[in-house]
């Protein structure tokens, strides 16, 4: 059971298991042009997926993986919330990442009910961590149980530079 707030809420489609491939998406930039997981291939991705940059939890989230892995070649940290582009470009510039890839899933939920972390309750996606290969095969996930946790960055991390 997933909780939000101290409470239980549903997810909308299938969480996506290790070993398969992840399914494609077309997301919102902060510009607001389109990209697709097609935009990031030969690159090892994380995808972070979060309910609002506008949180603690959220905003260390981002700030940890983007800066941890920045550094590493044809590694990409994509983060994905339901946060109007606006908003994910002003975080950006005041925490001095202009480079970090935020994704908006504002238009249609597609991409949380593809990904299994569409909270219906809230309309807001839930947390969780995919580490895909250069092919988008999907090596690692944590789909938290309680979306107000902070995940595993160590884990994560570790199937990140597995893969180098």
């Amino acid at each position: 059971m997933t909780t939000f707030l101290g409470k239980p809420v549903t997810l909308a489609g299938q969480a996506v298991a290790v070993g398969s491939t992840a399914p494609d998406f077309t997301l919102t930039t902060t510009d607001l042009t389109k990209k697709s997981l097609s935009d990031f291939a030969d690159k090892v991705k994380v995808i972070s997926i979060i309910p609002s940059i506008d949180t603690g939890i959220c905003s260390t989230q981002t700030r940890t993986f983007n800066q941890t892995l920045s550094d590493l070649d044809d590694t990409v940290v994509i983060t994905v919330s339901r946060d109007l582009p606006f908003a994910q470009a002003r975080w950006c510039g005041a925490q001095g990442l202009e480079n970090a890839v935020m994704l908006s899933d504002y238009v249609d939920s597609s991409f949380g009910k593809a990904y299994g972390v569409l909270m219906e309750e809230w309309q807001l996606l839930a947390r969780a961590v995919l580490v895909l290969d250069k092919d988008n095969k999907v090596v690692y996930t944590e789909y938290l149980d309680n979306v107000n946790s902070e995940p595993n960055y160590d884990k994560a991390i570790e199937a990140v530079k597995a893969l180098h």
